[in-house]
């Protein structure tokens, strides 16, 4: 059975007893007033200490929601830096690919002001048929800028190589160092003639080979190998690279040259092509 206090005590019983606790509590705050003290004393060492606790805690989340604060304020800050850094390597990326290219123009500039005898357009490699090496390679000119097969290419110090195909806007050449390639060429002051031999094995070990070259005639570490006169497809006085050794040959008639050649065949971007073209005998 459920005890209701409403129903089960009578209002004039609650009321006296209620007027008899105050009387009680009166009488006790006239006569002991060391109870009080002690009351006072005792409820000063329990909620002091919760007070002084409570600030803690409270100054300690405080401290927490301002550190929390600092953090966000520092992601933040950092965010926006690491933003401002992405577009300032964006910015030199661009500018090195920009001073790169200026640096491309001005090497064709400069190597068309050593052959101003010869009418030249500048063309751009796009694809690449070789390994290891820009032997075999794609330009991004063709029959309508005036490039035919036979026009001589040229990059860096002096000669690439030879357009093998040509196609209405693109065309293949086919490098110097190319194992089918033979040029005839003509070395130092005597214009001793040579043979000129692609290899890309040689090329690894960093030299071509100058054979045939008459014994008799004075050649000299250093001289510059350029391509001939007789030549049957290639243009006169293109440089292809400079002696830096030279071996008798068995026959006791000739001798053998290395030379290294005036090209870095590793990484070719722009060229400059010829389009003048050897011109040929007829009879």
């Amino acid at each position: 059975m459920k005890f209701n206090y409403k129903k089960d005590i009578s209002p004039k019983y609650l009321l006296l007893g209620l007027s008899i606790m105050c009387i009680i509590l009166l009488g006790i705050s006239l006569f002991s007033d060391s109870f009080l003290e002690k009351t006072r004393i005792l409820f000063g060492k329990v909620i002091t200490p919760l007070q002084e606790g409570a600030s803690s805690v409270g100054e300690w989340t405080m401290d927490r929601f301002r550190v929390f604060g600092d953090v966000k304020a520092l992601r933040e800050e950092n965010e926006a830096l690491r933003e401002k850094n992405r577009e300032l390597e964006d910015n030199i990326a661009r500018n090195q690919a920009e001073l790169t290219e200026l640096s491309g123009l001005r090497q064709l500039y400069d190597l068309d002001q050593m052959y101003p005898e010869y009418e030249t357009t500048a063309a751009r490699v796009f694809s690449v048929d070789s390994s290891g090496w820009f032997n075999e390679f794609y330009i991004n000119k063709g029959l309508n800028d005036g490039v035919y097969e036979d026009c001589n290419v040229l990059f860096d110090g002096g000669l690439l190589g030879i357009v093998v195909e040509t196609y209405a806007d693109h065309s293949k050449v086919r490098a110097i160092v190319d194992d089918r390639v033979k040029v005839t060429a003509e070395i130092g002051p005597n214009s001793a003639l040579c043979t000129v031999e692609g290899s890309l094995t040689t090329y690894n070990d960093g030299y071509l080979l100058a054979t045939d070259i008459d014994k008799d005639v004075t050649i000299s570490i250093g001289d510059a190998v350029l391509t001939s006169n007789v030549s049957d497809r290639f243009l006169y006085g293109l440089t292809i690279g400079y002696i830096t050794e030279i071996t008798e040959d068995p026959n006791n008639l000739t001798v053998t040259a290395k030379l290294k050649p005036a090209v870095d065949f590793s990484n070719i971007r722009d060229v400059l092509v010829i389009t003048d073209r050897k011109q040929e005998v007829t009879y």
